[in-house]
């Protein structure tokens, strides 16, 4: 264990719309992997009742927040850009409609679409300063009272949420973005809202294997490059704990069983479902001790700053956590450089690209309006 392996594994957002010297400071030093940008972050300006985002001052800010750490690894530069309801940069770049669109399109057109969705949504967050996209959901939509998933899913069965996602994901790794699918094992059917309460899901595990796990299996087969957790119990693959704190799930099902090697990101650790619940200095431990490489903080500060100190405090103390974070570390490591190798060759688009006639059309063919 490295002395600034824990920074890599903590991923934080902020408040405000230019980053704090602080956090530029520890972002230089290492001690943070990578930050978060949301709405919050960004500089919004209404004309004639229609909103639109200041994209010159996103690109300071990304700019701004690009510090290589002294091990030579870039600090990574995060967002939410799903479409619909959940795309943190608005116009002038494309609006994309929810991904359950797809199911609007003509049969055998739905893969090549999300593959070109998202080439053009991670080509626009490349010219951004971005490096990383939350997406794709590979939660497959089966409950209709689902408060969070809803239409950011790809489909309502197993089979073509998935063949759509990752064809999603392929066209971000295109565009020179890294794509992280989620919500492990699978938030589709949940009736509950993890960023408020804790869900629970009692499916056998036949049910789970069928429906809930399959894109996520199809993901490990696919190297995509992370995946992310979900604040759920799962009755029939540890009843105790949410899966972000579960090794039996982590480790056992997604790490051994479907044999996935990228990096496994936790769902904020500020979410009610873990907050309320078991505690961020809890968490942050349990979740790696669980087999996550990452902790997202994206809103608490004094969260950022408890979490670090548990993990410093008990890898002193355990030299088997000490070995998990080091591992992390490692696997986080080697993702950045690989990723600062392809951008290298592949340098980020024009501005002009951002909000294009040819992205506008795709977005409006998706929709169901070309």
């Amino acid at each position: 264990m490295q002395h600034d392996d824990v920074g890599q594994l903590l991923w934080v957002g902020f408040h405000g719309t230019e980053a704090p010297a602080p956090l530029v400071e520890r972002l230089a030093a290492g001690s943070y992997g990578a930050t978060i940008l949301f709405k919050r972050n960004l500089t919004f300006a209404t004309s004639g009742g229609v909103e639109t985002c200041d994209l010159d001052a996103l690109v300071a800010l990304t700019r701004q927040l690009h510090r290589a750490a002294p091990d030579g690894t870039p600090a990574l530069i995060a967002v939410d850009q799903e479409g619909g309801l959940v795309q943190r940069v608005r116009a002038p770049a494309t609006l994309w409609p929810p991904m359950r669109a797809h199911d609007g399109l003509p049969a055998g057109a739905d893969e090549g679409v999300a593959h070109d969705v998202g080439l053009a949504m991670g080509r626009e967050l490349h010219a951004l300063g971005f490096d990383i996209d939350f997406a794709p959901v590979l939660d497959v939509h089966t409950n209709p009272a689902n408060p969070i998933i809803g239409d950011r899913a790809f489909g309502t069965e197993a089979e073509v949420a998935a063949r759509r996602a990752l064809a999603f994901a392929r066209g971000l790794a295109g565009a020179g973005m890294l794509a992280c699918g989620k919500h492990f094992p699978g938030h589709g059917d949940t009736s509950t809202d993890s960023h408020l309460e804790l869900p629970r899901i009692d499916h056998a595990w036949e049910r789970l294997e069928r429906v809930e796990l399959l894109p996520f299996a199809r993901a490990a087969a696919a190297k995509l490059p992370m995946i992310m957790t979900a604040h759920v119990v799962f009755g029939a693959l540890d009843a105790t704990v949410p899966a972000t704190l579960s090794r039996a799930v982590i480790t056992g099902l997604l790490r051994e069983k479907l044999g996935y090697e990228g990096v496994i990101v936790s769902d904020d650790l500020d979410m009610k479902a873990i907050a309320d619940h078991v505690g961020v200095e809890a968490a942050a431990v349990a979740a790696i001790r669980a087999g996550c490489d990452v902790l997202l903080l994206c809103r608490d500060e004094a969260h950022q700053v408890a979490a670090e100190a548990a993990l410093r405090r008990e890898a002193e103390r355990d030299a088997e956590l000490r070995r998990r974070i080091g591992e992390s570390a490692a696997r986080v490591r080697a993702m950045k450089r690989a990723h600062a190798e392809h951008r290298a060759v592949h340098p980020a688009p024009a501005r002009a690209i951002v909000g294009s006639r040819d992205h506008r059309q795709l977005a409006e063919r998706l929709a169901g309006r070309a």
